[in-house]
């Protein structure tokens, strides 16, 4: 029986994580980073601005002042962007996916390209489409593989952050005023 659990839910998890939707590259207003593993995503976000797609890359820092990796991240200066760093509150993809709101009304950004895990997508495109609703939201996961350990791991973490983000409804959080995903 419990064999029979763990095949049916990495079956489902390959369908949901590893063949969820991954859009077209193209230019946007600005390129968002979440946060998480040191993976090479603050980087390919900047060779993506490199290229032309945006000219504003934002960053998410959830890591505190004291990550020197970060702090060079948040220090570059290129003739091609700008970079913002912003410590998202609350620490989680909502708290993600609010100041991405917030900056996109600030600044009259109509399209946006979010940068993740390959496994943080479909999690991340439904809390990021009902706080930025009515705005070009682009997904793309930063270019890596991953071990089949880690996406057993991965389906269950983004199978339980789901089942968090649906009782939390992002649409009624989006606010701010609630703790988030």
């Amino acid at each position: 029986m419990i064999v029979a659990m763990v095949l049916i839910s990495c079956s489902a998890g390959y369908i949901v994580y590893n063949r969820s939707t991954v859009d077209e590259m193209r230019p946007v207003d600005a390129i968002v980073v979440l946060g998480g593993e040191r993976d090479g995503r603050e980087d390919y976000a900047f060779d993506l601005a490199r290229q032309g797609l945006s000219r504003n890359v934002v960053l998410s820092d959830p890591y505190g002042r004291y990550d020197t990796q970060m702090a060079a991240r948040c220090g570059t200066h290129d003739p091609h962007f700008t970079v913002r760093c912003i410590p998202p509150n609350p620490g989680t993809t909502l708290g993600e996916a609010i100041f991405t709101r917030n900056l996109a009304i600030a600044n009259g950004w109509k399209s946006l390209l979010v940068i993740t895990w390959r496994y943080h997508l479909p999690r991340a495109r439904y809390i990021f489409s009902h706080c930025l609703n009515g705005r070009d939201v682009s997904m793309l996961p930063v270019p890596r593989t991953y071990s089949a350990a880690r996406w057993a791991y991965q389906y269950f973490y983004q199978s339980a952050g789901f089942l968090k983000a649906f009782v939390q409804d992002p649409s009624s959080t989006c606010d701010g005023s609630q703790p988030g995903t």
